[in-house]
């Protein structure tokens, strides 16, 4: 893959043999953020788990204590006075059996969380194939799946998370904007990881984080000192 001059000058800048304390990782990635957008500063988790088997998933969300930054676009899949809750609580979409045609033959994905009512899931699981791959799908882990329509839309405008395992077993998980201040980054990611960490499966044997690399989205990854953020 080819990179630009910028990408290789910010590459200069990180020792690749060195594993970096998290300030120290921070403060790189946000110095090495020199696009002409905010980028956004992304945590990459190597886990030790084997995502085939059910009892090794990860799969959950947490709520950063500073955002991500990114104003999020809420669909809810709601009926009735929850419908009406949605919307009053700032849902940016809220339909139900209507929105089917939409997504499955316009091609229309213009949100980037769906939460459903329980009672929407047999609606819901028809757009599996379009939603599933996109990571779209509401789940009860993620909070996403509830009746309690209010909290879990507040809770994702305040900077709620969902973190899962991808086929190769990394978590993939932004942590907010290279605007952000190093302390705001630093506790997005401390809580960020604490949640991960106490999401280990049991039947993990063996490292859980093989390595953490923090990166924004143009620049060089920096990988960190995984037994001290384990500490």
């Amino acid at each position: 893959m080819k990179r630009g001059k910028r990408y290789a000058e910010a590459a200069k800048t990180v020792d690749r043999s060195v594993l970096y304390d998290a300030p120290v990782a921070i403060s790189l990635v946000k110095q090495n953020a020199s696009a002409k957008f905010d980028e956004t500063i992304e945590a990459h988790i190597r886990t030790g788990c084997d995502g085939r088997h059910a009892d090794q998933q990860i799969r959950g969300a947490v709520v950063l204590p500073h955002g991500t930054g990114k104003t999020v676009r809420i669909l809810v899949f709601a009926k009735g006075p929850k419908a009406d809750e949605a919307l009053a609580a700032g849902a940016d979409f809220v339909g139900a059996e209507e929105l089917i045609p939409k997504i499955q033959n316009e091609g229309w994905l213009e949100f980037d969380v769906v939460v459903a009512t329980p009672d929407m899931m047999g609606v819901v699981g028809r757009l599996g194939r379009v939603l599933g791959p996109k990571g779209l799908m509401p789940n009860p882990k993620a909070g996403t799946v509830t009746m309690d329509v209010i909290k879990a839309i507040n809770d994702i405008k305040a900077g709620k998370v969902e973190y899962r395992l991808d086929k190769t077993n990394i978590i993939h998980v932004p942590v907010g904007k290279a605007s952000f201040t190093e302390e705001q980054l630093a506790d997005n990611f401390q809580t960020l990881v604490d949640a991960i960490v106490k999401a280990r499966p049991s039947a993990v044997k063996g490292a859980y984080l093989k390595s953490v690399t923090l990166a924004s989205t143009m620049g060089p990854g920096v990988k960190l000192n995984v037994a001290k953020l384990m500490n």
